[in-house]
């Protein structure tokens, strides 16, 4: 059991921040943040180069370390050295919150359990950002982050949430958005969905319409920049839009159809099975003509 109370306390360690910085737009940092990164004694950055650009603009001048996925092991035990002698430590991404999507849930969990404490610093976020003027529901959502990039393995990860009502939220790269979305429409269906592009930036952009449409249009244009993709969770309409990709295949040109894609015969019959909601046995019996 851990009860952290994170001001007005004695302790002879330091500080951890957890920073949020923007996520294009320099003007959307906090005042408080502002002040944390002019008072620590250190700043931990996933990439120093870019956030020199943030301290240069605000003219902080503190030392910066880095802290990434590639040197997290040995960094994180320095900047844990330096905790438990007392110095303040702000950690930041690139853009955004630390620890989403991004590196900093170890350094977090290892500080707590050496009874440092965490302090957090709100700031932007784009999945949130792009949820809220999307248009699609926010009552409920599911934040899933970047997607495996080997097909095999997207499939899998998109078969989760076939049957999931609350509204998706990905991170992609530009240059795999048009495979990425083909696989959506082959496992979710032609739902409503929301790309959003440059978030605060000069160039911000929603590209909202069917999984069909967007396909479509990107197939006309070069998209650019950081994306965060939106999607329609499931309901009737998306179940029935689903069908219409498979609904002209017999059985076996169902099951192949996802054997050519790198799935193995078994894991084709189940998923088979699920989009024609029949019972496994029936696809299985009638792929092999037992």
């Amino acid at each position: 059991m851990n009860i952290q109370k994170s001001y007005n306390q004695e302790s002879t360690t330091g500080t951890l921040y957890l920073v949020g910085t923007p996520i294009g737009n320099l003007s959307d940092i906090t005042y408080r943040a502002v002040q944390i990164l002019s008072e620590v004694d250190l700043i931990a950055a996933e990439d120093t180069r870019q956030t020199i650009k943030l301290l240069n603009h605000y003219q902080i001048n503190k030392r910066l370390v880095s802290y990434h996925e590639h040197n997290k092991a040995t960094s994180g035990t320095e900047l844990l050295k330096k905790l438990n002698e007392g110095f303040s430590i702000a950690l930041v991404s690139d853009a955004g919150m630390p620890a989403i999507s991004d590196p900093g849930y170890e350094l977090v969990y290892q500080a707590i359990a050496e009874g440092i404490t965490v302090v957090p610093i709100p700031g932007s976020n784009a999945a949130i950002t792009g949820l809220i003027a999307s248009g699609l529901p926010t009552k409920s959502f599911t934040f899933i982050g970047f997607l495996p990039r080997q097909k095999k393995d997207l499939l899998k990860e998109l078969e989760k949430y076939q049957e999931s009502a609350e509204t998706l939220i990905f991170y992609e790269a530009p240059h795999r958005i048009i495979k990425t979305l083909t696989v959506i429409n082959e496992t979710l269906g032609n739902r409503n969905i929301v790309i959003v592009r440059e978030l605060t930036k000069k160039h911000e952009e929603f590209i909202r319409g069917t999984v069909e449409e967007v396909l479509s249009y990107l197939q006309e244009v070069t998209i650019k920049g950081e994306l965060t993709l939106i999607i329609e969770g499931f309901s009737a309409k998306s179940e029935e839009n689903k069908e219409q990709w498979w609904q002209l295949l017999t059985v076996s040109e169902h099951v192949e159809f996802y054997i050519a894609k790198g799935m193995s015969v078994k894991e084709a019959i189940k998923l088979t099975s699920t989009e024609r909601a029949v019972q496994k046995r029936e696809v299985y019996q009638e792929y092999h003509n037992v």
